[in-house]
């Protein structure tokens, strides 16, 4: 059984249709990338397995279980868990306090889970009481990537994490999800830096006009001359 089914989905805004039909799998522990140009849905896609965009049609199945249209905090309760590609922290709280608002659902006592994510992210251990607005465009990601991890997901979904990051930092947060992985999570990633998110992924997609164009192994796609050429930089 697949941890995630996305099943013919057709998803918009008011009138407007922007996926027609789009299916994705992603199989337990499998880094998944989509890749596509601006407009293509790939975010709307995101929001619907998340619940944020009602689907018009189509099916999501998570576990196993039917979870079309369900809230999304209903949805994350289930083990998955969505970081947006903005306003993924609270910049006005501490370091800290993001982390424990990341875990305002469980009912056990997360000092554990607080420990074990600060090992997994140590640059944020010296700065857990500054203010998180005070943070870098690739710490706030870091930050939000720990964030999401407080509620130990099985499937996390991840919206542009280099989105506006400088070059040094780009490979740092590719790194840190490739850690995610290897600890047991499986990622659902939306990238514009196709190269590098293909590199680290099993199987990967290619959105274009809300329609499904392509799919295969990463490192399959990564060496196809028409990916390369569309969505590589040639």
């Amino acid at each position: 059984m697949s941890l995630l089914k996305v099943s013919s989905i057709v998803a918009g805004y008011g009138e407007t249709e922007i996926l027609h039909r789009v299916s994705i799998v992603v199989e337990e522990g499998h880094i998944v990338t989509i890749i596509g140009p601006n407009g293509s849905g790939k975010s709307t896609l995101m929001k619907s397995i998340f619940g944020l965009v009602k689907p018009r049609k189509g099916q999501i199945l998570f576990q196993g279980e039917n979870i079309t249209g369900l809230a999304p905090e209903t949805i994350v309760r289930k083990g998955l868990c969505y970081v947006p590609q903005s306003s993924n922290i609270f910049p006005s709280l501490s370091i800290n306090e993001n982390l424990e608002m990341g875990a305002f659902i469980r009912t056990d006592d997360f000092r554990q889970r607080l420990d074990e994510i600060y090992r997994l992210f140590p640059d944020l251990v010296a700065r857990r009481k500054d203010r998180a607005g005070t943070l870098s465009g690739g710490q706030r990601q870091m930050l939000a990537l720990a964030r999401a991890l407080m509620l130990d997901p099985t499937l996390l979904l991840l919206d542009e994490p280099s989105a506006g990051l400088a070059p040094g930092m780009v490979g740092s947060v590719f790194e840190k999800i490739l850690s995610i992985n290897q600890a047991g999570v499986a990622i659902l990633l939306v990238e514009q830096n196709a190269r590098e998110a293909l590199r680290i992924s099993n199987w990967g997609y290619v959105l274009a006009s809300g329609q499904n164009q392509l799919e295969d192994y990463g490192d399959k796609l990564l060496s196809n001359p028409d990916v390369a050429r569309l969505y590589l930089g040639g």
